[in-house]
Order: structure tokens, then sequence, then C-alpha cells
């Protein structure tokens, strides 16, 4: 499972993604922006929820964590934060939202929000069913749980303020094709093309919208496909010799988002009230990959120079402005 969170990538997205989040906060909002974070997807996103699966897509064991609160794996899929995690820092939150699985998902945890993610998830629910994850209806029946147990807790009248105000996070098309059309002959007869099995996807992803918009959601932020031509399971899996980004799989992911850029604007249009941002990560992930010294490093002493003289990321990087 590859997963862009806690280092490079993440830096690099950061200040981005707090951009573009911003320009969907009122103008006279100023210390909070949203009362609560809400997410729905994959491994970019699940801070725990497989943890209680029985699934092999988990992260509940070392390396995973090393570098977060604590040092111990948490379910998150990198070795620190996610970049959910430091959008929550930078946006004011002093806890992040609890995976809905766990424990914590509890009394006056969930006024900050719920994290419904699960690796190996996709807007396919067949993708999140054959790697015993939780499928995208299923997230939404959970979120629909939480909107109950948010109002006995806040009260009817606090709660629907949440609910109105609050950051919805949308992340999924990873696994769709990396754990399910690439590798699915079944999937790919009824879809000849990447082109349309993302045309496909994007069905799923403009009807969850519109659920979410019905659900009361007015402010979301969608992650659409990183270069998934240059994750190292990709590589693994499909090219020979094994180094080097595959651009014919980084041209199915940007085709899958051109789609979902699309349906995005189209539903703007449709839900008046909506505020939806589709975040632009592909380009200044593909640079952190192609470009290593474009960036300034953070971590110190020679193994970061080693690093960045191999292409390699470091756990830690700023772009320079």
């Amino acid at each position: 499972m590859a997963i862009w969170g806690g280092g490079a990538a993440a830096a690099a997205l950061v200040l981005s993604l707090a951009l573009q989040l911003a320009a969907m906060a009122d103008a006279q909002e100023t210390a909070s922006i949203f009362p609560a974070m809400i997410l729905f997807g994959d491994s970019s996103v699940d801070s725990g929820n497989n943890n209680y699966l029985p699934t092999a897509f988990k992260a509940n064991y070392p390396p995973y964590g090393k570098d977060f609160i604590g040092h111990q794996p948490t379910g998150r899929f990198c070795n620190g934060k996610l970049t959910t995690d430091i959008t929550a820092d930078i946006l004011g939150f002093k806890t992040y939202p609890p995976a809905y699985l766990s424990p914590q998902a509890k009394g006056k945890n969930l006024l900050f929000g719920a994290n419904f993610g699960s690796a190996a998830a996709g807007y396919d629910d067949t993708t999140a069913l054959i790697n015993h994850a939780i499928p995208l209806s299923q997230q939404l029946e959970y979120y629909k749980e939480y909107r109950v147990q948010l109002s006995k807790v806040a009260g009817t009248k606090k709660a629907a303020a949440i609910i109105k105000d609050a950051l919805y996070i949308v992340g999924f098309g990873t696994a769709d094709f990396l754990q399910n059309y690439y590798v699915n002959p079944t999937l790919k007869k009824l879809y000849t093309t990447p082109d349309q099995y993302s045309t496909h996807l994007a069905t799923f992803f403009s009807s969850f919208i519109k659920d979410l918009y019905g659900l009361g959601a007015r402010r979301i932020g969608v992650v659409p496909l990183p270069p998934l031509g240059c994750f190292p399971e990709t590589i693994a899996l499909f090219r020979f010799p094994k180094h080097g980004c595959i651009h014919r799989i980084n041209n199915d992911a940007q085709g899958f988002n051109n789609k979902i850029n699309t349906t995005a604007i189209t539903l703007q249009k449709q839900l008046l009230a909506l505020k939806i941002v589709v975040f632009d990560i592909f380009k200044p992930l593909h640079h952190v990959i192609t470009s290593p010294s474009d960036y300034v490093l953070q971590k110190p002493g020679k193994v970061a120079a080693r690093q960045a003289k191999q292409g390699q990321l470091p756990y830690s990087v700023i772009q320079s402005l």
C-alpha cells in the first residue's frame, strides 16, 4: 500500500492545501475556520479504522508511527502525521478527528469530527469488498450514525451548526486502480480502458457528493489521485527495470483527476450552497519526486544530503518560495 503522509509529500502539500481551504471559508471567519473535520477515504486519511477489520491492509505495527506522537503505530499508513493531520494543525485544531471504529470515537471527541477512512477502500464499493475494507457506502452509513451521536452530545442546534460548517475531506481512487482495476481481469473486460473506468468512478463520486450535501455537508475538499506511476508499489508490480516513474499510469491518474474536476464544477452549479475544492496534489508531488534539488531539506546531516543526491524523499522538506 503506497502512502503519502508524514514526509516530503505532506510537507510539500500543506501550504497549498491550507490556501485552498481558506478560500472555502467565509470572509469574516478568522480564528477558527472550521468547527470540525469529517474525513472519508482510503489510506491517505485512515487513522486507525482498519485496526478493527479482518483485512491485510493494516498499519498497526512498526515502523509505522515511529515519528508520530508517542512514537507508536496508530493505524496511520505513514511514519508520522498524515497530510490531513498536518492540515488540521494548520487550521488550529488541538486534536484530530477520531477513527470512527476506535474506542475514542465517543462523547466530546465527536465535537471535532470523525474519520471514516479505510485503507484499500475506493469510490467503487467492490474495491473495498475484495480488500475487506470499509466500502464508500458503509462510510456514508457510519456518517449517518455519527450525526445522531453528535446530536446527543452537542444538542440538536449545535450539532446542526457543526455539520453545516465542518470541513469534509474526500480522498479515494488509489485503491480503485492499484488494488482493483490494474490487477482485476474481470473488471478490465467490463471497462476496457482506464478512461472508461475513470468515468465509472466519477459517477460514484458525483452520487456521493450529492448524498453528503443532502445530509448537510456544505464545504468539501476533494483529494484526487497523486502520481500513481511513481509509487514504489506500482514500479515493483508493473515496471522492468525497477526504476523510474511509469508515465502510462501517471497519465491514467491525470485523466481521472480531470474527470473529478469536471464533475465537481458541474456539482457546484447544481448544488448552490456547496463549496467544493479539488486540491491540486498531482503537480507538487510529482515535482518533489522528479526535482528534489528544488527543495530545502529540513533533516540535518549527511543523510539528508545523500537522500537529495540520490533523488529519495527526506523526512521533511519545504518548497523554496
